[in-house]
């Protein structure tokens, strides 16, 4: 049994791991939708308060919502873009209604996605996982680079201390073990940081200027308003959520050997949906199991459900005490950089580790994977091919998660399946006696 500050300080380190994540989405809606620093801190620090009200309701969980495994939930990426573009054309009293009503889809929604389980055999559940990590890599790499679209993307200086980064969290693996190598993370980013002061990368401003206390209030930003075409938006982007947290879900369930049943993703999906109905109360986003804490989860080895209700508690915090968010903003990007390599290549291991269970001899697995594998990390790596489609399809189309998960799931159905239902009709037919 952990203690409480070890408890506190590896959910700390969940809450770093995720947090960069969690804050750009409401810094890049707020820019683009030229809201005021003021409003923009709201966003953030309701944000925040979401995440943990809504990892605390998954981790904890109830008889019916919950998926009970140490998740952390964030608000995810698919989403931006649909609610510019919404609010963009109405107004974010628009966009908050669709979001709560397909919180409410999701909610209702679940049980079906459950009787699709068993399209999700061990070879898909290995590619999918593996598609997870694939795809965050790229993510790493651009924040070891100085971060996409920094005016130093690249510099020298970034990717020493990016490697310097992940050279402190494995040589702490190597040379300690128990709870010195369970926070190598949360070291590395903290040795990581401390260089980084002294080469000048590191800025205090940010914590200058933010409040020490603020309040998150219901319907921030107006009573919601409904709109049928900005419903139906945010509907396939819960969709997209859904399909991702699933291959969350097994994802951490192998990597804490705990058998994931259709019931426990019936609830986590549920629980999911009310956090996203929570997030349009509140004027925050719609929430999904974030996948880079998979990662940490394994290269710890810590995995009780304690430590992330302690992450929850702490981003509950954080989002009534915006002067000790932004604390955690000084983080360089470089040093995050470092660190998620570490973490994102942990998933592709736990992926590859679930895939070394099938039997890849046989042709049709070889096949599943592959095939899932390239085009979700093709979907991933090149975005742009999906342009000159209609913007729902293409939204759907550049995940590369979506696309390897429904790659992975149509070719298990074509050939593991097809292929079965054949041999079961050949040997139920009644044998033709010769003449």
């Amino acid at each position: 049994m952990l203690s409480t500050q070890k408890t506190l300080t590896l959910g700390m380190q969940h809450v770093l791991a995720m947090y960069a994540g969690a804050v750009i989405v409401p810094l890049i809606i707020g820019d683009a939708l030229n809201l005021t620093p003021a409003q923009i801190a709201y966003l953030i620090a309701a944000d925040l308060f979401t995440c943990g009200i809504a990892t605390l309701l998954q981790v904890i969980g109830t008889r019916y919502t919950g998926i009970k495994l140490p998740v952390v939930l964030g608000c995810t990426f698919t989403a931006v873009g649909p609610i510019i573009a919404i609010a963009s054309t109405n107004n974010l009293a628009t966009a908050y209604g669709a979001i709560i009503l397909s919180g409410i889809f999701m909610v209702l929604a679940a049980p079906l996605f459950g009787k699709l389980l068993r399209y999700f055999p061990t070879v898909v559940q290995g590619s999918v996982v593996t598609i997870i990590g694939l795809s965050l890599i790229p993510v790493a790499m651009n924040n070891a680079a100085g971060g996409a679209g920094s005016p130093d993307f690249g510099n020298p200086r970034n990717l020493l201390l990016a490697l310097g980064t992940l050279a402190i969290i494995l040589l702490i693996n190597r040379l300690f073990t128990g709870f010195i190598r369970a926070i190598s993370v949360l070291l590395g980013l903290a040795c990581g940081t401390l260089v980084a002061y002294f080469m000048g990368m590191v800025s205090f401003d940010n914590v200058a200027t933010a409040s020490w206390v603020s309040i998150v209030q219901p319907f921030y930003f107006g009573v919601p308003e409904i709109n049928l075409v900005a419903v139906l938006t945010m509907i396939i982007v819960n969709i997209i959520s859904m399909a991702e947290s699933t291959g969350v879900y097994f994802a951490l369930g192998k990597v804490t050997e705990t058998e994931v049943t259709r019931q426990d993703v019936v609830k986590g999906l549920r629980g999911e949906g009310v956090a996203i109905v929570l997030g349009g109360i509140f004027n925050a986003f719609p929430y999904t199991a974030f996948s880079q804490n998979v990662g940490l989860v394994s290269l710890t080895g810590i995995k009780s459900r304690h430590v992330m209700i302690g992450a929850g508690g702490i981003l509950v915090v954080l989002g009534l005490l915006p002067k000790l968010a932004a604390l955690t903003t000084i983080i360089p990007n470089p040093v995050l950089g470092g660190a998620m390599i570490a973490m994102f290549g942990m998933v592709v291991a736990s992926g590859i580790n679930i895939l070394s269970r099938v039997d890849l001899r046989q042709n049709e697995n070889l096949l599943i994977a592959a095939c899932s594998i390239a085009v979700g990390l093709g979907s991933a790596a090149v975005p742009a091919m999906f342009d000159q489609l209609p913007t729902m399809l293409k939204m759907l189309m550049q995940n590369g998660i979506v696309t390897g998960s429904l790659t992975a799931v149509l070719l298990n159905i074509l050939l593991l399946h097809t292929k079965k239902e054949h041999r079961d009709a050949v040997s139920a037919a009644p044998a033709v006696s010769e003449v």
